[in-house]
């Protein structure tokens, strides 16, 4: 019994270690007693600070002007997965597209939707909207968005924060709000 416990540890180390994110070689995977898994963060704190450095190099406010840089790849991945800002504040966010691949094959945006959108519902009605970037027409879904940008693009919108909360935002190119979403908080 022993040595098949030893087995699917390792098995399942496996599998975790190859399905896992960018994180995989800041954790470790514990196989405690009675074959629980812990997850251990072994990141130092120069590498914690260097995470909270490029979050904050991400957002900077300026005279009560709130400037996003907000990125995404080839591999369907935005830098941030959530932005806070406060009520009435003016935001300008700014979309780089940091991959090679055409906005045909790999595009991307920011759509930021009102409170209580049903995220797959909205994509959903997304994918079939080719003609206008991916945003359904006469939708009250959506607060702001910016147009689709294809690799080494950028694109900036500037808008005032919505009231207090939590919105969901999202790269809304078929397929992508899988992964590419994230929460803009509003204090």
């Amino acid at each position: 019994m022993k040595n098949v416990k030893i087995v699917l540890a390792a098995l399942l180390t496996i599998i975790l270690v190859s399905c896992g994110d960018d994180k995989k070689d800041k954790e470790t995977i514990t196989i405690g007693e009675e074959g629980t898994l812990e997850r251990v963060d072994t990141r130092s704190n120069n590498e914690s600070a260097k995470d909270t450095a490029q979050s904050s190099e991400a957002i900077q406010r300026n005279n009560g002007r709130v400037e996003v840089t907000l990125t995404g790849n080839d591999m369907m991945q935005f830098n941030l997965n959530e932005i806070r800002v406060k009520a009435g504040e003016t935001v300008k966010l700014t979309l780089r597209h940091v991959g090679e691949l055409p906005e045909n094959a790999m595009g991307h945006n920011f759509v930021l939707l009102q409170k209580g959108t049903d995220v797959v519902d909205f994509a959903t009605k997304a994918a079939t909207a080719s003609g206008s970037d991916y945003i359904p027409e006469g939708t009250e879904e959506v607060i702001v968005h910016t147009e689709m940008i294809g690799g080494g693009e950028e694109t900036s919108i500037e808008f005032t924060a919505p009231e207090a909360g939590s919105y969901d935002f999202i790269c809304s190119f078929p397929g992508h709000y899988i992964q590419m979403r994230g929460k803009f908080i509003v204090e």
